[in-house]
């Protein structure tokens, strides 16, 4: 399967989003095709040109989020920061972006299992990516003395991004905490926990 830029035309947007609520409020199953056309008053042949099928529509909530924080993270990546600013940037932007999008992210960790290998593979690699960076950059800064290196690049990566992945379980807009609020004190913990002895 060839990956897919975010989806941006307003037509495709509107499916999507209305696809978002409809299974947050729903589920997958309990939502039906009719439903979601309904809801983004879109014809079914205007969703069938931009869409395969319902299990297309789930890849697609998560893919655009995946991609969104891909392109956030290439762009703090790009800018040079010092470790200690990277990895606030880092995470400030996937906390941030999470709580953004927060239907997206619990759609995808509770209907998943119904996409089949291909459509897992495409996004488990995307995740990779992501795990990938974050962990080199971390190292990085170990080797490099910015970074105490007392628990493995390995460890901090999960803890982090962990962290961040369960999100959709408990996190609330009109929680206790706000997102950047949130972010602020993640970050903060994460970088004690890196500082050099």
């Amino acid at each position: 399967m060839a990956k897919r830029t975010p989806r941006s035309s307003s037509v495709e947007r509107r499916i999507l989003d209305a696809a978002v609520g409809l299974f947050a409020e729903r589920g997958f199953d309990g939502t039906s095709v009719q439903e979601i056309v309904t809801s983004a008053a879109v014809t079914k042949g205007a969703l069938y040109h931009y869409f395969d099928s319902k299990h297309d529509l789930l890849y697609e909530i998560y893919h655009s989020l995946i991609a969104r924080q891909l392109a956030d993270l290439d762009r703090v990546v790009a800018a040079g920061l010092p470790p200690r600013d990277t990895v606030r940037a880092i995470l400030t932007e996937l906390i941030n972006s999470t709580a953004e999008h927060i239907d997206e992210a619990k759609v995808f960790a509770r209907e998943s299992h119904r996409l089949d290998d291909e459509r897992m593979h495409v996004l488990r690699g995307d995740r990779r990516r992501y795990h990938v960076t974050f962990r080199r950059i971390v190292a990085d800064a170990q080797r490099d003395g910015a970074f105490s290196a007392v628990t493995s690049p390995d460890t901090v990566t999960i803890v982090a991004l962990g962290m961040v992945n369960q999100m959709p379980g408990w996190y609330r807009a009109d929680g206790p905490k706000t997102a950047p609020e949130l972010a602020a004190e993640v970050t903060a913990f994460v970088l004690a926990a890196l500082e050099p002895r």
